[in-house]
């Protein structure tokens, strides 16, 4: 039996999203300083705005606004998905183990959307 969340902390996705952003900034900090307003800073915002956008959204009452936010996540999950071929390329680290992380967490999200999705499509 699943027992509803009572906090946006009680969802995997957000759990899986907030441990991306700690590997985000982990990650980040060995970057050239010359990217301190560059990658580095939009890798960071971007990486934040996917379990914050979650965490926004879990209150919300209504079904509109809830799936807007989320789908903001999912928009910033895109995003770092570009951010981390672009860190490959130009060899700032190793992202070999986010990307896969990355997806895991957009298959979850969407999971967590068409459940929303369908549960209000039958209230």
């Amino acid at each position: 039996m699943n027992v509803p969340a009572k906090s946006f902390e009680d969802l995997i996705v957000w759990q899986k999203a907030h441990q991306f952003v700690l590997a985000i900034y982990a990650l980040t900090e060995s970057f050239p300083r010359s990217e301190l307003f560059g990658l580095t800073s939009q890798m960071r915002r971007v990486g934040i705005s996917i379990p914050s956008n979650i965490a926004e959204g879990f209150k919300k009452r209504s079904t509109k606004e809830k799936v807007h936010l989320l789908n903001v996540a999912q928009a910033s999950l895109e995003e770092s998905q570009y951010y981390l071929i672009l860190t490959r390329d130009l060899r700032y680290g190793d992202t070999g183990q986010l990307r896969p992380n990355l997806d895991e967490i957009s298959r979850i999200l969407e999971s967590y959307v068409k459940g929303i999705e369908r549960t209000h499509a039958l209230s």
